[in-house]
């Protein structure tokens, strides 16, 4: 039988996910999962979580009961799928540690994603950032070498995390011997569910800039949600000129439709002038009840029947815990810290 390949993904706690997360790595995880051809782990970061709510750890763990639903929701089986917690694999933190000896802080500083990360939370942090949520990207660089993972599947914006990962493979093998396995990433076919546009015309869907439709949304906030999103300012009227291109409207139907001819013609007539703003969001509507749905009565069941989740996870983190003891042991050996054998 062929070996599989292990890919490893996870999200950290800090509240329900919305379709940005489905379409930028759940999507694509749930698809590796049921290729058959992947031996496929999918965590929960509640410890990476923590750098940025350490003065609030009920928040962080009623996030981690919210993701475990989620997770299931979007349609990741625990049949097929391994799922664990962070923070219950204690060898992920002194590969941590190991590892923060081959990063410098300057290449920390650098990394885009941390950056443009810590700008954002520039109101809550001011000059005192702390030094967890600065060094994150070691920890990630754990949470993935742990496991010997080539592939995971990840939105755009944790690029630079990968590349500072395969940096400090790269650097530990010079050193030390060939040890550890370089991730490459798994992205969204369409660039445009890579970074999903926010409801508001904003860049990015962000749980900070209220712009989210969850997987969990009840079809009145849906509605509610969809009826009330940016499209092109300058289609006043409906016999008006339409850009679809920078068009959230036009963005989600064509990542969540699946009438692709009736979505081209809907572009067609809206580029040309002769379609409402009001007719495109009343047929994305219903799209998204549609896709939605099915998702959304998943997370009822499991919800129902939590005492099944919370088993999945223990057991799941037991068999985590397995593989990255011996990862860590075969770090060890690299290092020369085995003194008593």
């Amino acid at each position: 039988m062929e070996k599989k390949i292990r890919f490893v993904s996870g999200l950290r706690p800090t509240g329900k996910l919305h379709v940005g997360h489905y379409v930028g790595m759940l999507k694509q995880a749930v698809e590796m999962q049921n290729s058959g051809k992947y031996d496929c782990m999918v965590f929960i970061a509640d410890t990476q979580a923590l750098t940025d709510n350490a003065q609030n750890p009920e928040k962080i763990k009623e996030s981690v009961k919210e993701l475990m639903l989620d997770f299931l929701a979007a349609g990741l089986d625990p049949q097929k799928t391994t799922f664990y917690i962070q923070s219950q694999i204690p060898e992920l933190s002194e590969l941590t540690m190991y590892y923060s000896n081959l990063v410098t802080l300057s290449r920390l500083q650098r990394n885009p994603t941390v950056k443009t990360e810590i700008k954002q939370k520039q109101v809550e942090f001011g000059a005192s950032v702390p030094v967890g949520f600065l060094t994150y990207p070691i920890s990630q660089a754990a949470d993935i070498t742990a496991f010997d993972v080539s592939v995971l599947p990840v939105g755009e914006d944790q690029e630079p995390i990968l590349e500072q990962t395969r940096e400090i493979v790269r650097t530990f093998n010079k050193y030390y011997g060939e040890t550890l396995v370089e991730p490459y990433g798994y992205f969204a076919k369409d660039k445009s569910a890579r970074r999903l546009v926010g409801t508001d015309g904003n860049a990015k869907m962000s749980k900070s800039l209220d712009n989210c439709i969850y997987l969990a949304d009840e079809p009145e906030e849906i509605r509610r949600k969809v009826m009330g999103m940016f499209t092109d300012p300058n289609h006043i009227k409906v016999s008006d000129p339409g850009n679809t291109k920078n068009n959230p409207v036009f963005i989600y139907l064509d990542i969540f439709g699946t009438d692709k001819q009736k979505i081209k013609e809907m572009k067609a007539n809206y580029e040309k002038g002769g379609l409402g703003d009001m007719v495109c969001k009343k047929y994305l509507n219903d799209v998204m009840q549609e896709f939605l749905k099915p998702i959304r009565e998943r997370r009822k069941y499991y919800e129902e029947h939590f005492e099944d989740v919370k088993k999945f996870y223990y057991e799941g983190s037991q068999k985590a815990r397995q593989i990255a003891r011996a990862t860590l042991a075969r770090v060890r050996k690299a290092l020369k810290l085995e003194y008593f054998e």
